[in-house]
Parts: structure tokens; sequence; C-alpha cells
């Protein structure tokens, strides 16, 4: 059955979308003819037609017809067939967002009114508002909006399959900007003809597992693609537009951030080492400069200005005198020969801080290197100053002031990056430092209440504990290890090159104080507490605890409150600002309690928080831990920041972007600027247009909620953990186990060696449900959790979800985003993987659960929105989705094909490649995998 609504007649809008996609798959289909035979070229038309014919019809004729034509293909056919289809949904996505491009460039020229999410209609909101230039600059100065790109065990995408990409998008986005000649647009097509052909004929998987320093290399990719480029960008425009709205005393510090928890996360990831980590940062550091070298260069080069026609300042006329340049043909040119002096400088930083730098202009070997980047940014300023004072603002305010930005913003660390580690580790390593230390062997046998007393005598007293590291086991060890590289990067790159330490499965308030004891030691926090002596501590780490289960959600409030009444840590937090950071989990809040329950959690979570710092009077940022799907967090950003609880978000917010999310969220630099410039739209809104009173204004709403997520979280519990057999059909009918063979993280899918569904990663589990196209995460018991409701209390119980659904954004947004997961579902293939579990009874009866709530979930999503189809209100996606089905409905069923022979023992080595491609073109057809 499809439950999507083909949309009407294409518009002229899409014209050019439908151009470009023949466009890449008449190439593509001519590669094929060239490469692989007219008789490969033919099967694979004869396999999309049948597809297509099917999702038109939906005839078991078709269905059949298809199926037997896949089941007859040879091991080498079926790769030909998979890489085929594969590419073809690569080609389609490229297509896609340089038509949101296109649409979004032509919104602009025809003047139209802004659309939520940009930051032009963010500010016009708050000039009806009426908002102050006090309040606005109070957010500003307090504001804090960082996307945090983290390593992703389900992301499939090698760098080389991007890079070509990114070419091909280029070369379509020329056809579409540029007025062609003909000869043009055939030098062009061949071109694209060219990288195609690349494309076909490079590996689509890898064939070595990643390393992590191959994860940092390929995170930093995006910062060259877009950060660097586009951040500074961001801030000119935001300036300018609060210019010409306010005036030009508005001041705009460094409030966007993109951080990174690549190379710093040893949560469950043990090949995250001291050494790994240092190399994080020097990599890190190492592009910094790359840039700014580059930059200065450039502007080098191009500032040209003579004394003889301009009169420049004293600051800049002193600054190019003691330039090692002293060619009588620059003479006359000083903003070149102080850009020489600055570009020497950076040079001496740079090889200071360990980096080899390949020389773009001739260097003083005696420069003095930058202290700190904020005297690479005083000598900068003198530049700006003097052209503004001679009347040069273009200049001013260009190339050079995009420099001046990115120094601010990107320092000479680059990106600040996160460290995490399981708490359970930490205990372990203190445990270690008391008993050889002091003698306390017995610090795993004290309760919560004692532990606590001995760690804060213990971080009071100030006394190191630390010995000989050689005298701990492996884990301390390396733990300690870690705390040494830490402080060593501090010292090296700067305070802000790595400001977080996030405790993964924070239970108790010995969990922070465990964290800090282990700073200490390494004088990440500073000093005892010694009130006679008026010396207070200096923590130089924020220490973030991270609570991910239901039940840590629902304990979260209770443990910050009794952690801010301890007077020493209320001094550690006035150290760093009187802020406190807290990260909630939305990937493993979702596999422990379901869709619905997880999210109504956090949202309860936040709102106890909100409450708590309050009453402490400390200020709150929240780090959303958010995945790629639906069923980890996922869902458009702007609508989720807003969607949050009043006072949660005031102005500081951190979000982490995983896997194939960065990828097409940031390759291309004019999505990846929308996207930016999306989070801090939603930031500014949320922060200063809530009304903060409102949420509490809707108890009824609330104790709605409540009773759904009760009956919801009973139905998911049920089936997941209490439902006899359902670990091994889910280890049966998906791919999961042939997924933990691919080569695409450097991390392990599971905590530790077991089948246990509790020690599965979240990232594979949601994975796994989405490519056999369940994608039961994202939905799975809101259909009877609402079905009981509507049964309970009749017609007023779903005009009251209707209401919810109108009023309320939290509750639209979790019907949207559920919309968009079902839309991706289908039924009749998932029923084909339950076909893989031998077990006919417990097939059946498993499999008739999850489909059943799939009806009820579909039928009450029905009911509330008043749609009639799913993604009724996305058309755009909703076509989107109905020319990409086709491609991916084949794939899913050569995997089904190939699993089966696999696991019957077939060990031809083209099968096995084969499940690996199908599990990497299904992924991308869906474009959000885990």
């Amino acid at each position: 059955m499809n439950l999507i609504a083909a949309p009407a007649d294409i518009s002229s809008k899409d014209l050019p979308l439908r151009d470009d996609v023949r466009l890449l798959g008449r190439i593509l289909g001519d590669t094929l003819r060239e490469q692989e035979g007219e008789a490969s070229f033919q099967l694979i038309e004869n396999v999309r037609r049948a597809a297509v014919r099917f999702r038109k019809t939906q005839d078991d004729r078709d269905r059949v017809q298809l199926e037997q034509t896949l089941d007859a293909l040879s091991p080498s056919e079926t790769l030909v067939v998979v890489r085929a289809f594969s590419y073809f949904s690569q080609l389609s996505n490229i297509a896609e967002d340089l038509h949101h491009n296109r649409r979004h460039r032509a919104h602009l020229k025809a003047g139209s009114a802004p659309k939520d999410g940009s930051l032009l209609l963010a500010l016009e909101r708050i000039g009806e508002k009426h908002i102050s230039k006090e309040t606005l600059q109070a957010f500003l100065d307090n504001a804090l909006i960082s996307p945090v790109l983290t390593a992703h065990p389900t992301e499939v995408q090698r760098k080389s399959i991007l890079d070509c990409q990114l070419i091909i998008s280029r070369l379509l986005s020329e056809r579409d900007r540029l007025d062609m000649t003909p000869d043009d647009l055939d030098y062009n097509e061949e071109t694209l003809h060219r990288f195609v052909l690349i494309l076909w004929q490079t590996r689509m998987l890898r064939s070595a597992k990643l390393t992590v320093r191959d994860e940092i290399k390929n995170g930093l990719e995006f910062y060259r693609y877009t950060f660097l480029s586009e951040i500074p960008k961001i801030y000119a425009y935001m300036e300018k537009q609060l210019e010409a709205r306010f005036d030009k005393s508005i001041r705009i510090p460094p409030l966007l951030r993109v951080g990174s928890w690549i190379g710093g996360d040893r949560d469950g990831n043990p090949f995250v080492t001291h050494d790994v980590m240092l190399d994080a940062m020097h990599q890190h550091s190492s592009l910094a400069f790359e840039h700014y070298l580059s930059e200065t260069h450039l502007l080098g080069t191009r500032l040209s200005l003579t004394d003889r026609l301009v009169e420049v300042s004293a600051e800049l006329r002193k600054l190019s005198d003691e330039s090692p340049d002293k060619a009588a043909s620059r003479a006359d040119e000083p903003y070149r020969r102080a850009l020489i002096l600055i570009y020497s400088r950076l040079t001496a930083t740079a090889k200071q801080l360990g980096h080899s730098v390949s020389h773009l202009s001739p260097v003083d070997k005696h420069a003095q290197p930058y202290a700190t980047p904020q005297d690479f940014i005083a000598d900068l300023d003198v530049l700006i100053d003097s052209l503004f004072k001679h009347g040069a603002l273009y200049l001013a305010r260009g190339r050079l002031a995009y420099l001046r930005r990115a120094a601010e913003v990107f320092g000479f660390h680059l990106a600040p990056l996160d460290m995490r580690q399981h708490s359970a580790i930490h205990e372990q390593t203190v445990i270690e430092l008391f008993s050889h230390s002091s003698g306390k062997a017995n610090y795993q046998d004290l309760d919560e209440a004692a532990r606590r007393v001995v760690l804060l005598a213990a971080l009071q007293a100030g006394k190191l504990l630390l010995g000989d590291i050689d005298q701990y086991g492996a884990v301390a060890q390396s733990e300690l290890r870690i705390m040494q590289a830490a402080a060593q990067i501090q010292q090296r790159f700067g305070r802000a090159a790595l400001p977080n330490h996030i405790i993964s499965m924070t239970e108790a308030v010995s969990d922070m104080l465990e964290l800090a004891l282990m700073l200490q030691q390494v004088q990440l926090l500073e000093g005892g507490d010694n009130p006679a002596l008026h010396v207070n501590p200096v923590l130089h780490i924020n220490i973030v605890p991270l609570f991910e289960t239901i039940e840590d959600l629902r304990g979260c409030g209770k443990i910050m409150d009794e952690l801010f009444a301890i007077p020493y840590y209320r001094k550690l937090l006035n150290s760093r600002g009187n802020t406190q950071e807290v990260m909630l989990g939305y990937s493993d809040s979702n596999k422990d309690g379901g869709y619905l329950t997880a999210n109504w959690e956090l949202y309860k979570a936040e709102v106890e928080l909100v409450k708590v710092f309050a009453k402490h009077g400390i200020e709150l940022r929240l780090f959303h831990g958010r995945g790629g799907t639906v069923g980890r967090g996922g869902g458009p950003s702007y609508d989720a920041i807003l969607a949050q609880p009043p006072g949660s978000v005031n102005g500081q917010i951190r979000i982490t972007e995983q896997g194939e999310v960065i990828s097409s969220k940031y390759s291309n630099p004019e999505i990846g600027r929308r996207n930016l410039e999306t989070l801090i739209a939603a930031t500014m809104e949320a922060t200063l247009l809530h009304h903060h009173g409102a949420d509490s204004t809707m108890p009824e709403y609330h104790r709605i909620m409540e009773v759904l997520s009760r009956d919801a979280y009973s139905a998911y519990r049920k089936l997941v953990y209490e439902t006899p057999g359902f670990t091994e059909y889910f280890f049966t009918a998906t791919p999961i186990r042939e997924i933990a063979e691919l080569n695409i993280g450097s991390r392990p899918s599971a905590r530790k060696a077991s089948d246990r569904i509790e020690d599965l990663r979240a990232i594979p589990w949601v994975f796994s449900w989405g490519l056999n196209r369940t994608l039961l995460p994202g939905w799975f018991g809101f259909g009877s959790a609402v079905k009981l409701f509507v049964e309970r209390e009749g017609k007023n119980g779903l005009a009251q979800l209707q209401a919810m659904y109108q009023n309320w954004p939290f509750f639209r947004g979790l019907m949207s985003n559920m919309d968009m997961v079902l839309s991706k579902t289908d039924m009749g293939i998932a029923s084909s993987y339950a076909e893989l579990v031998d077990d006919v009874d417990m097939r059946e009866r498993i499999f008739g659960m999850i489909e059943r709530e799939w009806e009820d979930t579909v039928e009450m999503l029905f009911a509330v929105t008043g749609n009639t189809t799913l993604l009724q209100d996305n058309p755009a996606f909703a076509r989107s989705l109905l020319t990409r089905t086709p491609y991916i409905d084949p794939l899913n069923h050569l995997q089904i094909a190939l699993l089966q022979r696999h696991r019957a023992g077939d060990n031809d080595v083209l099968v096995k490649r084969a499940i690996h491609l199908t599990i990497n073109g299904i992924a991308t057809g869906l474009r959000n995998s885990g």
C-alpha cells in the first residue's frame, strides 16, 4: 500500500530539477553502456522500469516480475545492478541539493518574504517585538551556538566518492548559474561524463577499517569545504543587518563555533589514546595555520596600495617599517610589507607549535612568533583601521575582515575538542588513585554519600594523588595519560582548544566529583579550598554530565540539585563563569524507552533542569546529543530548537552533527551556510521571542503526554525487552551483523561483546531498522498509546490531541518527524526481511506485533493531523521520495537474497561485497542512516 500521494503535475519551479536528474541519469546510462556493455545496460533499464511500474501500480504481478528478474542475476550482474542504482541515488542527491540552492536564490531574487529559519526573518521578528539594543547586545555577549562534529560508525561514504560528487555538483551548478555558449555546454557535459566515469570506476567501499586518525582527517575536510570560508561571511552578514536596524555600536562576539568530538571521544572506543588526541589537536591547528597563511599571502598579492596615493595610519607605517621585506619595488606599498611581516610571524608561530610549513612567500627566519591569536588579530586590526581612515571601506570589510573574524573564531586551535568517557572508567581510575596513594582500597565498597565525603576531602585538600603512572592498571594508565595530554593541549594551544569533558552514563553526584579529582591530578583543576588564605579552586575544563537512559533523565534534576548544594562545586562553577553544561542523550533514551517516551522524558528533563538552575542562580547550557535519524533525535534543527521548553535555550546551545548528516549539511558551502544561519536564527528566536511562561499554562497537555508516554513505553518495552525471541528476530531480520563487518567506523558497534540489545550501540540499532525499511525506533508505541487514549477519552480525547498538534510546537514537531519516518517505511519489504527468520511462529508473532502497531500509528497520525496521506504537508519531500524509492526497492530485495546466501554458507567474496554495497546504496537512497 502506497500511503504517499503522488504530487500533481510537476510545477515549473521544479522542471530544472527534473532536467538535472535526467541529464545525470543519461550520463550514467552512457557510462554503463561504454563500460559494462549493452546487455548490462538493458538489464539495469529493465530492473528500473519494473521497479518504477510496481511503485506506480502496486500490482502483485509487477512485483513478482521484478523479483524474478532480480533473483535470476548472477553475483557479477548483481554487483553491477547494485552499483548502478546506488550511483543513481548519489547523483539524484546532488541534483536535489543543487535545486534547493536554486530555489533559495530564486526566492531571494524575487524579493519574496524571508522564510522560517533565515537570519533575516529572525531579525525582522526581533524588530517587530521592539527588542531593545541593550537586550540584543546582552544576548550576543552571552550566546554560544555550537554544532559539534562526531565520528559516526554508520557513515558509509568514502572521501574519494564525496570529492568526486562535489566536482559534479560544481559542474552542474555552472550550467545553472553561468551564461554558457553551446561550446561551453558541450565542454561542461564532457567534463560531467569524465567525473561520472571516475565515480563508476572508483571503489565504493573502503578496503580497510577506518582508524581514528582517518576520521579526524575526514572531519577536517568540512572546515575546508565550508566552515573556514562561510562562518566569517555569516558574521559579516549579521553585522550588516544589525547595523542597518540599530547602529554600528552593536558588537558581535564569536558566538558561532563548530566543535568536534573526533579524537577526543573515548567512550567505548579503545583506539582513542592520548597520542591520538594530541594528533587530533595538532591536525586541527595545522589546518588553521594553513588557512591563515594562504589568506595572508593572497592579501599580500592584492593590497598593492601605494602611500603616494593614500595616507596610511602611523600604526600601519610602524608595522610596515618592521617588515623583513626591504625590496625597493615595494617601498611605497605599506600594506604589502605589513602583510609580509604578518606572514613571517604566522610561519614562526606555526613552526613553534610543531607544524611543517610550505612557504608561499619569503619569510624572516628571525620573526617573532605570535604569543596568542589576539596578537595576530591586533596586527590585522592595524591594517583594517588604516583602510577605514583613508576611506577604503570595501577593502576593510572584505577578505581582510573575513581573515580577522576567522582568527577570532578559530584561534590557533581551529575547533574546540571535547573529551568524553564512561563514568565506570572514571570510577575504576579513581579506585586506583586512592588505593595507591592513601591505602583507601575500599572506595568501590562505599555508598554514594560516603563517596562524596571522600572525594570532597581529597579535592579540598588539593594534594596530588598521582604517582608513577606505570604502577596503575591498563585502564587507569590510559585515562591518566589522556588527562596529561589534555593539560599539554591547553598549555600549547590555549584553554579554548579543549574546553569540555563529558561523562557518559552519569548516574550520581560522585560521577562528577570523580572527574574533578582526575582533572586535579594534572592541574586542570588548580588549588584546593582554603578560605583562610582566600584561595579558591580554579577549574580549566567544563565537567559535563550526560544523561542518557530514561531512568537517568528522570533523575537528572535531583542529581544537579544535590551537586549545586555543595559549596566546593559552586566555587568550581564560579571559576567557569557560573555556567553549567548538561548533555542529554537522544539515542540511548530512544533505544531504552521508544520514540514517544524518549522525547517526552527529554522535554521533562529540560523543564526540571530549568527550575533547578533558576533555584541556584546558575546559567544552563544544554548540549543535545542528536543523531541523523528521527529515532536518534534528528529532524529539522529550526523546529527542534523552537520546540524546546521555555528557558532551556537562553542564548546557548550545542548540538551534535553526525555521519552522513555532516556531509549533507556541510559539504556544499551554500547549503552549509544556510544550515549554520538557521541555528543562529532559531537560537535568537527561542531566546528573545519565547514567552517564558507559556509552557506552564498547559498542564493539561502535559498530563496527556504523561498518559501517552506511559502506554507507549509499555508497548515498546513489551516488544523489545519482554517478547521471547525478539533479540534473535532483530539479529536475523536485519543486517546488523553484516554492518559490523563494514569498514565504516573506528568504534566497535557494541560496548561489549554480547547479543543483548542493552549492550548494542544506539547508532547501529537505528541503522539496522532503517536498512530493512521498518525504521521501528522512529514510531513504535505511538499508535497503541494514542488509540488507548482515544478509546478512554472518546471524541474529546481526539479533539484534545488535535489541539495539541495545532498549538504546541513540541507535539507538532514530534508528529512531523514521525510522518517523515513513516514515509520511508515499507511493511511489504520489512515482511520480506522477516522471512530470513526460520522460526515461523516467532517470525509471524513478532512481525505481526510490528505490523499491527505500524497500522495503528499511521491511522492515529492521520486522525490527529487531519491528513489523509503521508508527507501531505511536505510535497517537495514526497516528490523526492517517490522519485528515489524505485531505486531503493531493488537494493532491498537483492540484499535479502544475498543475506540468505551468505548466512547459508556461501562464502563467495562477490556475495559479501554485494551485501556491503547494498548497505551503502540503501543508506544513500534514504539519506539518513544512523
